[in-house]
């Protein structure tokens, strides 16, 4: 988590100023596996917890399969930071594809969370700085007449691995923000939040 403070005068002493905690989080995906949508819907789900988000995302060629990230910051006050998400405190992959365990320890705050999308069993000596988690969300997204589509599973993981939100809420959430198969991906996100691994 990082956070933002500096120091005051108050009555001729320094005193520190409370910093205001923010979760970074990145999404890196492929186009089609729903990767924005992903964003979108947390965000809307931290802001129906009290919390303030603030969510934007970057695109590659537009075209299934090109390189897609998504951006969301969470407070419990107002951010009024508009940069890059340069070093997110959680890291979710959608691809296992994308993994770099170089990009990771040069970018992810220590002691964050990961979430990889991958269907064999992962270890890597590199990566014990930080909270892992994994889930084979193709498997359930297919399982759930979904296809490729892997965010409601992902979120479901996610929310599970972070406690940062209610499955209540996120749920809540799915079944306004989702354009179709509404049944469909609430299942797929109970069943990624049941079935999260930690590694």
């Amino acid at each position: 988590m990082t956070s933002h403070g500096g120091s005051l005068k108050k009555n001729g002493k320094i005193e520190k100023k409370e910093a205001k905690k923010i979760i970074q989080i990145t999404f890196q995906g492929r186009g089609g596996q729903g990767v924005v949508i992903s964003s979108e819907i947390l965000a809307r789900a931290c802001f129906e917890e009290g919390m303030y988000p603030q969510c934007f995302s970057v695109f590659g060629g537009e075209r299934r399969g090109a390189t897609v990230a998504a951006y969301v910051r969470i407070s419990d006050d107002k951010i009024y930071l508009k940069c890059d998400i340069d070093h997110p405190n959680h890291l979710v992959l959608f691809d296992k594809t994308l993994l770099s365990e170089k990009e990771i320890i040069e970018h992810v705050v220590p002691g964050g969370f990961l979430l990889l999308n991958a269907d064999e069993s992962f270890q890597s000596v590199a990566l014990e700085r930080y909270n892992v988690g994994m889930i084979n969300a193709l498997e359930i997204s297919k399982k759930n007449g979904l296809g490729a589509i892997v965010n409601t599973a992902i979120l479901g993981a996610y929310i599970r691995l972070t406690q940062i939100i209610s499955l209540d809420t996120l749920l809540r959430v799915i079944k306004e923000e989702v354009p179709a198969a509404i049944d469909q991906n609430v299942a797929a996100a109970k069943e990624g939040y049941e079935r999260l691994v930690l590694l």
